[in-house]
């Protein structure tokens, strides 16, 4: 953080400061172009032919058909901090970006420093050379200084008397301060690495121990095929879903940045630049794919599935009530089907149908948790969702039911001839009836009381209660078994 002192020393250069990356944790091209793409997912190619035509052009385009409301948007806060202190000092200061003016000028109007607005018009891209060009003009040769974040800026920074270097590597500085004085430096604060393990969120991965289940409830774990058929299938499913977790939260930007905690994403907050998941999804899902195949061709297409219906579940069908949950719940059963498709275990009808009434409980909960703290800050509606605060009880009552209902399925299949070909003593399993209705009760108590913070499947791997009422279980089915 620079020293006070320096701005009276400063404060009659003019300064001039890029948008993206500099002024704000991310770019407005990629904001754009991501949230055109969201709203019309097969114009890709009408992306390309502006982008054939100039970026100049394509920044035009894509500013012309989308409105991103600059209050929502990641700021550097410290560069912000100290940008008001230079414009309470009188210096002048200018907004300086490759970003088409339409976007520019909101953003610029919100923050409320700027004198004025250099931007891209269409048919000149303010950028490099082109920048140079236009603040020479304006202010002469060494006549400003520059605050920008990345390489394209070096060639701005040739002709500034000091560079102000905002979020960049140490590396960055360096080739900055060989070609000009070396002003004000606001360092990163984020660790790349940490921020991309952040949004491939691997604390997620246990729920694809679901595809353990098949093998699990036919007794088959423990034959050494079925364990590293399943175990490479768990692996496939937790790439799947990081792709899925990537695009999830580019599709999810604007309501992330509404969110109290939820803004603090590495892409809502600006810690990782969009590309990264633009790019980063389809390699994850390549990666998956690439260990699918050689299982078999149907788990193959069990992954693509998945990951299919994850993107198309975040980008439309979590916007309407309760069928949103049906598909939450099918996502869940959709790890239960890789399971038995990869080992090849034999079908339990049994299974799917109790499968499908527990995940549709868990999914109703997490309805039930984000009304909840709706109703607890007096809002009446969940941003991107189609419940409003009213629905709460009846969205506890649908999930109790569903509850309930898993609770009746596993009872009656102990009744049937399925279970006398694993157990010798099949109604001992009965015992594990009143276990998984206490849990069942026991979660949604605490969702009801608002201690249940986390996705109702990651709590349960936290929980301790949990863990005994897991080992209960499994010590009834070995009991049930005769051995």
């Amino acid at each position: 953080m620079p020293d006070a002192t320096d701005t009276a020393r400063d404060a009659l250069v003019p300064l001039a400061v890029d948008l993206d990356g500099t002024l704000i944790r991310t770019d407005m091209v990629w904001e754009s172009l991501v949230r055109f793409l969201r709203q019309n997912p097969f114009a890709l190619p009408v992306v390309l032919g502006w982008w054939l035509r100039g970026r100049a052009f394509l920044k035009q385009q894509l500013a012309a058909r989308v409105r991103i409301d600059p209050a929502t948007l990641p700021y550097n806060q410290p560069f912000l901090l100290w940008l008001k202190e230079q414009k309470r000092a009188g210096r002048k200061l200018l907004l300086a970006t490759a970003s088409d003016a339409a976007m520019a000028k909101p953003i610029a109007a919100h923050v409320g420093v700027f004198d004025d607005v250099l931007a891209s018009n269409g048919t000149i891209n303010l950028r490099d050379q082109a920048k140079l060009t236009a603040l020479t003009a304006r202010f002469g040769e060494r006549g400003f200084d520059y605050a920008g974040n990345s390489a394209p800026d070096l060639d701005v920074w040739k002709g500034a008397r000091q560079a102000v270097v905002v979020n960049a590597s140490d590396g960055l500085s360096k080739r900055a301060s060989a070609i000009t004085s070396l002003g004000p430096i606001f360092p990163t604060q984020a660790s790349p690495l940490l921020a991309w393990l952040r949004c491939v969120r691997p604390h997620q991965w246990i729920k694809n121990l679901i595809v353990f289940v098949p093998a699990i409830a036919a007794h088959q774990l423990g034959e050494a095929n079925i364990l590293a058929t399943a175990t490479r299938a768990f692996v496939a499913f937790c790439l799947a879903a990081s792709a899925g977790y990537l695009v999830n939260d580019l599709l999810d930007l604007e309501a992330d940045r509404q969110h109290a905690t939820k803004r603090n994403r590495p892409f809502a907050s600006g810690q990782l630049p969009l590309p990264a998941a633009l790019f980063g999804a389809p390699v994850l899902l390549a990666a998956a794919l690439g260990i699918s195949f050689p299982l078999s061709t149907a788990f193959a297409g069990v992954i693509a599935l998945y990951f299919f219906s994850t993107v198309v579940y975040s980008w439309r069908f979590k916007q309407f009530a309760l069928f949103d949950v049906f598909v939450l719940a099918a996502l869940y059963t959709m790890r239960l089907v890789a399971g038995h498709v990869a080992t090849g275990v034999r079908w339990s009808a049994w299974l799917l149908v109790f499968s499908m009434f527990v995940f549709l409980s868990l999914a109703l909960m997490k309805r039930f948790q984000e009304l909840h703290a709706v109703r607890q800050q007096n809002r009446q509606a969940v941003q991107g969702r189609g419940y409003t605060a009213a629905d709460l009880e009846l969205v506890a009552t649908f999930g109790l039911v569903s509850g309930c209902i898993a609770v009746l399925v596993l009872a009656l299949y102990v009744n049937s001839e399925q279970v006398v070909k694993l157990y010798a003593h099949p109604t001992l399993l009965l015992l594990v009836c009143p276990l998984l209705l206490y849990w069942i009760a026991r979660v949604w108590f605490l969702a009801h009381r608002g201690q249940m913070h986390d996705d109702p499947v990651a709590f349960a791997f936290k929980d301790w209660v949990s863990y005994a009422i897991g080992a209960l279980t499994l010590a009834v089915m070995w009991l049930a078994t005769g051995r």
